[in-house]
């Protein structure tokens, strides 16, 4: 079994990705919310993978993140869930708005996602609620804005932590680095950090990390 495939994105469509790699070109089921994230037409990127092998065929699955892939296992535990639905249902909500659902017990939110009628609503609720993978994650982001930590430091967290840096290690860095560089005093001819656009400050965070991490 692969983990996941990196190439040359040849084509988004709705719920699929085409990616080249070295002269093959896959064809992978993607929810729309990680073919969202991923690089556009042209550009490489790494894919995580799942591969279903049935008799009638296979399938082979794709996703911008390996926490993506996560929630797709996590919704296949839920009984009336096939892989196809679980896209689906991935690419008509955002994951956190699918796991504060179900962490807040929201059984009307989740009635209202294409692909899930009442009963696998129901279902989800009893078998994913306080379960789910994304759910310190998203928790943590949700302190995090209520700190008044800037809530976009998540996705430089999420992206250390595929790297495979430890979670409570990176978020202790990134909560210093932030802390030491909004205090600094800039160097002449530069920005503050306070006055960096957020993609700027997510590079220059991401960037330090991985020295402090390494």
């Amino acid at each position: 079994m692969f983990n996941s495939l990196s190439g040359t994105i040849m084509g988004k469509f709705p719920q699929k990705l085409f990616l080249d790699t070295h002269g093959i070109e896959w064809e992978l089921i993607t929810p729309d919310t990680s073919i969202d994230a991923l690089p556009p037409v042209g550009e490489r990127a790494r894919v995580f993978t799942y591969l279903q092998h049935t008799e009638s065929g296979m399938a082979l699955f794709g996703f911008a993140s390996d926490r993506d892939r996560a929630l797709f296992f996590d919704l296949l535990k839920v009984d009336g869930v096939g892989p196809k639905s679980a896209v689906k249902i991935m690419s008509s909500i955002a994951l956190q708005q699918l796991v504060a659902a179900l962490d807040e017990g929201n059984l009307a939110a989740l009635e209202k996602v294409p692909g899930l009628g009442k009963k696998t609503a129901q279902k989800m609720l009893l078998q994913l609620k306080g379960k789910l993978t994304l759910e310190d994650e998203t928790r943590t982001a949700r302190s995090a804005t209520q700190s008044g930590k800037p809530a976009a430091y998540a996705d430089v967290i999420s992206a250390l932590s595929d790297m495979g840096y430890d979670k409570r290690d990176i978020e202790a860095v990134i909560t210093r680095l932030v802390e030491e560089l909004s205090a600094a005093e800039p160097a002449a001819g530069e920005k503050a950090f306070t006055d960096l656009v957020p993609s700027a400050k997510e590079e220059l965070l991401f960037r330090r990390a991985i020295v402090e991490l390494a």
